[in-house]
């Protein structure tokens, strides 16, 4: 079967962003830029990264993503995306980025919940928020429209003191979806995560939870990279919680404290490997037309934001090699944080229960569809999270908002009703020879079940605990 060729979000998806800015700072040559992609409810939400080369243009691709991100998990609000063309290592970088914020403040205050990304750290952002006078938290668009905005607050400081086994939430939370995008994918797969072997590229905050997490669940790590190369261990496999203890700030591994049998290997074999599972969790476009073909992985899990090239995946797809999209498998930081910020979540443990309770079924569900269709699971995930976006719009408005943002979470006219946890359901359709598309032209419905309750842990119950959790619930949190 011959699959469609594979597009880029902004291919793919068939609006214009809402809004685009350009921002030229008066004292260096530093450049930013805002994209919202798409406003739900009248709000849109994406981190801030500052980086030297930052384009509008990639600043527009990560706003779609975060649409994408946003309707795939049924979250009411848009995607949106900034980002500044200047070196966050430069002492002036945190003038440039005040300057910035200042200079986009009127979008800040009502319509763009903004966050740390690439270059710019959360703390930071909440630092500067204050000193402009709005407040102690980058979320302060999504604040302003609580009854009452102490508590949600409070929520938030509380989120952000969190922290088990040395992560912070975001960071537990986006490694976790991950780690059970890639588990669920090898369950498709049918393949046993105690016979299986991965590859992290990235040891900061999302890959070493991801790796964490994969080999708590019974994956073999069998490398990981970071600045100064990849370290392997084919045979036993690398000690994940050792590498993280000799973890420095910046995510190096202190090389003296490895074990007799680890190796030392260029940075870049971490594509020769022969594993079931890659995991890109460095930078965007690491995984290019000129270097896809020495992959020998089955599965490659996104855990980075644009890691793969459409050039690439297509060579990939036609080899049999199936990539899971970045806006599913990384976006239980994103996603975690909207629970945190609307109440939903109010612990580690509950926010990866209910990430489970909705990532695997949604990963085997998009595998199932793919293969139905004969399309690319990004195809299939776009479909479907675009569904959910124009579903949310027309059901909570767009750049109006006709419902509250806190009470559009749950569904329908009733506020009181149950909340949605968002499933797609595998349907067998008939595809036409070479072409690659369903036959009689429907589209992958999307199919909702509601469940009653506590909504920490989404279907399950109030006091579970996810899979490989340490320790019982509460237990290495602070």
């Amino acid at each position: 079967m011959t699959q469609t060729a594979v597009e880029t979000p902004l291919q793919v998806l068939e609006h214009e962003p809402y809004l685009q800015v350009t921002w030229r700072d008066t004292e260096t040559s530093a450049r930013g830029f805002v994209v919202i992609d798409q406003l739900v409810t009248g709000i849109a939400t994406g981190g801030l990264r500052m980086r030297p080369g930052c384009t509008l243009h990639e600043v527009g691709e990560l706003a779609r993503e975060m649409t994408l991100k946003m309707g795939a998990f049924g979250i009411h609000v848009g995607g949106a995306k900034g980002g500044i063309d200047f070196d966050p290592s430069d002492p002036r970088a945190e003038e440039v980025r005040e300057r910035f914020l200042q200079g986009v403040r009127p979008l800040l205050e009502r319509f763009w919940v903004t966050a740390g990304d690439l270059g710019t750290q959360q703390e930071q952002l909440d630092r500067t928020f204050e000193r402009i006078g709005m407040g102690d938290t980058s979320f302060h668009a999504a604040v302003v429209r609580a009854d009452d905005e102490a508590e949600v607050r409070a929520r938030i400081r509380q989120a952000s003191a969190t922290h088990t086994e040395g992560l912070k939430l975001s960071e537990l939370v986006g490694g976790y979806g991950v780690a059970e995008s890639a588990l669920a994918a090898l369950e498709e797969r049918h393949i046993p995560a105690g016979a299986a072997k991965a590859v992290v590229q990235g040891f900061g905050a999302m890959g070493g939870s991801t790796a964490l997490y994969l080999s708590r669940a019974g994956v073999k790590i069998i490398g990981i990279t970071d600045a100064q190369g990849m370290i392997r261990n084919a045979g036993r496999g690398l000690d994940v919680e050792r590498l993280l203890a000799a973890r420095s700030s910046s995510g190096v591994i202190d090389r003296s404290l490895l074990r007799e049998d680890d190796e030392e290997r260029p940075g870049d074999e971490w594509l020769d490997q022969d594993v079931d599972v890659l995991v890109p969790a460095a930078v965007s476009y690491t995984i290019t037309a000129d270097n896809c073909d020495r992959i020998r992985g089955h599965l490659i899990v996104e855990a980075a934001n644009v890691p793969t090239t459409p050039e690439a995946e297509q060579r990939l797809l036609e080899r049999g090699i199936t990539v899971i999209p970045d806006f599913i498998a990384n976006t239980g930081a994103a996603a975690g944080a909207w629970w945190v910020i609307l109440g939903e979540v109010v612990s580690p443990a509950g926010a990866c229960s209910r990430l489970s309770a909705q990532m695997r079924p949604l990963v085997a569900g998009l595998m199932s569809r793919a293969a139905a269709t004969g399309t690319s699971v990004r195809q299939t995930a776009v479909r479907f999270a675009r569904e959910n976006s124009q579903r949310m719009i027309r059901d909570n408005g767009g750049a109006v908002a006709f419902r509250d943002l806190y009470i559009a979470t749950q569904p329908g006219s009733d506020p009181a009703a149950p909340v949605v946890a968002l499933e797609v359901v595998p349907e067998v359709v008939e595809v036409a020879p070479e072409v690659g598309v369903p036959m009689n032209g429907t589209r992958p419905e999307v199919v909702v079940e509601m469940f009653d309750g506590p909504l920490d842990t989404g279907f399950q119950a109030p006091d579970a605990v996810p899979a490989y959790w340490p320790g019982e619930s509460g237990l290495g949190t602070s």
